[in-house]
């Protein structure tokens, strides 16, 4: 067995200290890098008491998670407050559509759904808002160690067609 010198040591153990610090940083930048969206930008993260949901939109919905009728992508249009159009776009969102079209959820009715989901106290209800305060991202998990209890809606390719909003 070979005697190592206390300075030799002392070294060792700084350069791997040093060496933890460098890849903990590194996997805590990596960790950082792309999460930040024009959903969560450095202003204040948008509301839903700042967004006022307009009586007519259209908008694509892409459900997914747990086990829920509701699965599949979907281009939805709003008229007066209520889903006037639902066509699925893809094979499970054209069997919803065809099958349960009543299930076409407003971005109002996403809304209230995470609202449920807060009040209930579910293990996660998180959003994410674009810019002008529309929700682009829903996760809502009801119970942690649950299977298939969870839903995810993200919200794309939304447009306003009137200026006129849905008194709630």
């Amino acid at each position: 067995m070979t005697a190592v010198p206390p300075a030799a040591r002392a070294h060792a153990h700084a350069r791997a200290v040093s060496q933890v610090a460098l890849i903990a940083g590194m996997i805590c930048a990596v960790a950082a890098c792309g999460t930040e969206t024009s959903a969560t930008s450095a202003a204040p993260a948008p509301t839903r008491a700042t967004w006022q949901e307009p009586a007519s939109y259209t908008y694509t919905l892409h459900s997914s998670g747990g086990e829920r009728g509701l699965l599949g992508t979907f281009r939805i249009t709003v008229r007066d407050g209520a889903v006037a159009k639902a066509e699925g776009l893809d094979d499970s969102g054209r069997r919803v559509a065809e099958d349960i079209p009543d299930a076409m959820p407003t971005i109002g009715a996403l809304l209230d759904e995470l609202d449920r989901a807060r009040r209930d106290d579910a293990d996660a209800a998180e959003v994410e808002y674009a810019a002008d305060g529309h929700p682009v991202r829903i996760s809502l998990d009801w119970e942690e160690n649950a299977i298939d209890d969870e839903a995810r809606y993200v919200i794309s390719a939304y447009e306003p067609t009137d200026g006129r909003r849905v008194s709630r």
